[in-house]
């Protein structure tokens, strides 16, 4: 399909506008705790035809076709090559009964209700479930990252939001298959079965190593620079995708089992790896939202009557109560069953996994996209609303941290670390800075794989996101401009250190230094650490 000049422009000032509004709005939205997706769903509703009529964006449109298929191959991969699988074999039974019992019973009765409310075929009602199963990514990430939740269930929602869309993906699939010829022979299903869970994993795992591995040679070899390892994760997912598809296997799974044996692999990559690759994904979420907002979404409240209206609240009833029954033996107490089992809110990627069978032009597929959207957008009302009042009531209560105190260790010199080079400080000189009285502030900037990773905190370290801006969480902390702020991360080369160092020293804090050596050098000279629970 030929793109016009006048489509291509268009095309372009929205990518633009998508990614400078995203920029300039990031630390409004994060503040305030509005929702980022309606935010783009809004301003996707001022330029669609209800607005300045710029977009009218339809099903049938080839740029919705080739946005929506790299946002779920990109959620795909980001999700997998993100999850810690020492993680998941520590807490196996929690991320079994949130996967099993919790996602799959929730998939199953929503795709019961819709057999029974509005008659659809138990194909159609599949399909229909399982999309209405996937929590939304977008939504999610800030709670995941922040200290909203406690650590329960954060790791919960962390293992679902991981994995839950590797296994509704395939029910979907198998749906379409019953929804486009009814029923399959013995053959046809061997064909089919070989496909999904043989060719598509296949393929995606053997691009997942044969990348990793030639990066780790040549890094190792020659040296890779950091711009560059930072996209290379956009050449392997592509790569997968690709691949599994010359070979008739299922790209979507490919790109899961490429993410998934990176991370099974356990090779330490540069931050920049992961972070590139998730920015990439979520802005091309967002640009996918302002493309349904132009018009799409709002095709959810066109077919509510009655039955829709109920079928959309069951919906958002029906995961709270399997999973209080799937948790109900699991050693958590009730808030935190009761916040697991409500935050689940429906957006992205029920709408990209509803969109496979439009795109496959199978009947009544408008139907359940519509479907979708009246219940993403309840979803975002209700749930959006539910993590902006966790913020308000997270803010209220956060204190300005103190300074840690180092355990003294007498030198013979009492020269400052103010001639560190490179933004670097030794924990000999770090000693040496606390032994003069100055305070001293250490900020634990592992990445969140390396943090999640591994059970252990720096004792008296205080928890500092790397991919957030460091100026702005230093000043919501209430760091003294003349204290020494000493950020640790656990990467080559202390690269993700030196970036929050150097991000404090231009926001005003001169004496911001990464931390030689970082969490290997905490522990090797005997400086305290504790147990996270």
């Amino acid at each position: 399909m030929e793109i016009g000049h006048t489509s291509f422009m268009a095309m372009m000032a929205l990518i633009g506008a998508v990614i400078i509004i995203a920029a300039l709005l990031s630390g409004l939205i994060e503040r305030s705790g509005l929702p980022q997706v309606a935010a783009f769903l809004a301003l996707g509703a001022i330029l669609g035809p209800a607005g300045l009529d710029l977009f009218d964006v339809r099903l049938d449109s080839f740029l919705l076709q080739i946005v929506a298929t790299l946002s779920l191959i990109l959620v795909l991969f980001t999700d997998a090559v993100s999850l810690n699988l020492k993680e998941v074999r520590r807490h196996l039974s929690l991320a079994m009964l949130v996967l099993g019992p919790g996602t799959l019973l929730s998939a199953a009765l929503i795709a019961l209700v819709g057999w029974r409310l509005l008659d659809l075929s138990p194909a159609a009602a599949a399909i229909l479930g399982a999309a209405l199963a996937s929590t939304d990514p977008v939504l999610l990430r800030g709670a995941l990252k922040g200290e909203r939740l406690p650590a329960s269930v954060r790791q919960a929602l962390r293992l679902e939001s991981g994995l839950n869309d590797a296994v509704l993906l395939p029910v979907v699939l198998i749906g379409m298959t019953f929804l486009e010829n009814g029923s399959l022979g013995a053959s046809d299903w061997s064909r089919f079965g070989l496909s999904l869970f043989l060719l598509g994993p296949g393929a995606g795992a053997a691009v997942g190593f044969m990348a990793v591995s030639a990066l780790v040679m040549m890094r190792n070899r020659f040296g890779v620079r950091r711009d560059y390892e930072s996209f290379y994760s956009l050449g392997v997912v592509f790569a997968a995708y690709a691949g599994a598809e010359a070979v008739h296997g299922s790209g979507f799974l490919a790109a899961f089992a490429a993410g998934m044996t990176i991370a099974a692999l356990d090779v330490e990559l540069c931050d920049c790896f992961l972070e590139y690759g998730e920015t990439t994904a979520e802005m091309t979420l967002l640009f996918t939202f302002i493309l349904f907002g132009t018009s799409l979404i709002w095709s959810g409240l066109s077919i509510l009557n009655g039955k829709t209206l109920a079928f959309s609240v069951l919906v958002i009833l029906i995961r709270p109560v399997a999973f209080l029954a799937s948790l109900a033996g699991f050693r958590l107490d009730w808030k935190e069953r009761f916040l697991i089992a409500w935050l689940g809110p429906r957006g992205l990627s029920s709408l990209l996994l509803i969109l496979l069978p439009v795109f496959a032009g199978l009947s009544g597929s408008d139907q359940l996209f519509s479907l979708t959207c009246a219940v993403v957008l309840l979803s975002i009302v209700l749930h959006g609303g539910s993590l902006m009042w966790l913020g308000k009531q997270v803010r209220a209560s956060h204190a300005p941290q103190s300074p840690v105190d180092l355990p003294p260790a007498p030198l013979p010199s009492a020269r400052l670390a103010e001639s560190a080079g490179e933004g670097l400080i030794s924990v000999e000189e770090m000693r040496r800075v606390q032994q003069t009285g100055a305070p001293v502030v250490v900020l634990d900037a592992r990445t969140d794989r390396s943090f999640e990773g591994n059970n252990e905190n720096a004792e008296g370290a205080i928890r500092f996101l790397p991919d957030r801006a460091a100026g702005q969480q230093a000043t919501i902390l209430g760091f003294s401009k003349e204290a020494w702020l000493i950020p640790f991360c656990a990467c080559p080369n202390d690269e993700t250190a030196v970036r929050v160092a150097e991000e404090l020293r231009q926001a005003g804090w001169p004496r911001a230094r990464a931390l030689e050596g970082g969490w290997e050098a905490w522990k090797k000279s005997g400086l305290p650490t504790v147990e996270r629970k």
